[in-house]
């Protein structure tokens, strides 16, 4: 599996778009527990539908995009943050420690 980089207003209005599941991981480059976590989930992601989209989100070149995505998907702005994303709707919001495949997995139908 493979990250694909958010960088633009308009991947975040294809998200909201799309049908089925994607997942947007938000990460601090800067930070070492963002580091750890992303390193975590990455070492589990075999598990995941092949057909989920991943999107990563680097919080510090892309800040007004974290926004965007706190107002469209009605979620607190954290990081490192998880969400998981149905049809459009925000149905998972984790971050930190909180963050694992196996708690999205959980959800997946």
């Amino acid at each position: 599996m493979n990250w694909t980089s958010l960088e633009s207003a308009d991947q975040i209005n294809s998200i909201k778009q799309r049908q089925g599941y994607s997942i947007i991981f938000k990460h601090s480059t800067r930070c070492s527990i963002s580091m750890m976590v992303k390193k975590r989930f990455e070492l589990d992601w075999d598990i995941l539908p092949r057909d989920l989209q991943l999107y990563f989100l680097d919080l510090i070149k892309h800040r007004e995009l974290s926004n965007q995505i706190a107002s469209d998907f009605l979620v607190y702005h954290e990081s490192p943050q998880l969400l998981l994303i149905k049809d459009g709707e925000c149905i998972l919001d984790l971050s930190h420690g909180q963050i694992s495949v196996e708690e999205a997995m959980s959800v997946l139908v």
